[in-house]
């Protein structure tokens, strides 16, 4: 009954923390998870350089397939803690908290907050959102800055805020340099 009390007085809370638990149970599971942009990761963890473009080697001379945006959050992640399965996988955990929050904030706007807790769940409980986001593919750090583009979107229609429009915009544009084209689905 504490839980359902607590679900009552906070519901954004409690879907949070639940989102957080469920994508960091256990989340070293997957060890490495895919290993070549585990590789980007750690030389992006030995050297600056590496991890601006998003190289699979700390001498910087290739670089992985996609854009480095990705890279950047576990390559420093891995440059504060230590390069390990968690410190790359963690950060991935956290961008999904981060994306049902954002769902939330834009869907409450729009439509109040019953609605916005029932989208927020959605994302939070759809199988492939759990799995990505507790995977070192680029697909985590895309969602959330699309997520981000379009809380900040809601944001500019409300107040017709060009600022906004054009956190929207620098938010589309990083998704593209996190996974390209994708990103600006």
């Amino acid at each position: 009954t504490g839980a359902l009390l607590a679900f009552a007085a906070f519901p954004l809370a409690f879907l949070l923390v639940a989102t957080a638990v469920m994508y960091l149970w256990n989340i070293t599971i997957n060890a490495m998870g895919n290993q070549f942009y585990a590789g980007a990761a750690w030389a992006g963890s030995r050297n600056w350089e590496a991890l601006l473009f998003g190289s699979l080697d700390p001498h910087n001379f290739i670089t992985v397939d996609k854009p480095p945006v990705s890279q950047w959050v576990m390559g420093l992640s891995a440059q504060l803690f230590g390069f390990s399965s968690a410190s790359m996988l963690v950060p991935e955990a956290l961008m999904g908290v981060a994306a049902v929050a954002l769902l939330y904030g834009a869907v409450r706007r729009i439509s109040g907050p019953r609605a916005a807790l029932l989208a927020g769940a959605a994302l939070a409980l759809t199988p492939v959102a759990a799995l990505m986001f507790r995977y070192n593919n680029p697909d985590a750090a895309m969602v959330l800055l699309m997520t981000a583009g379009a809380y900040c979107t809601v944001r500019a229609l409300h107040r017709a805020s060009a600022a906004w429009i054009a956190l929207a915009g620098v938010a589309l544009g990083f998704a593209f340099l996190a996974k390209m084209l994708e990103g600006l689905m």
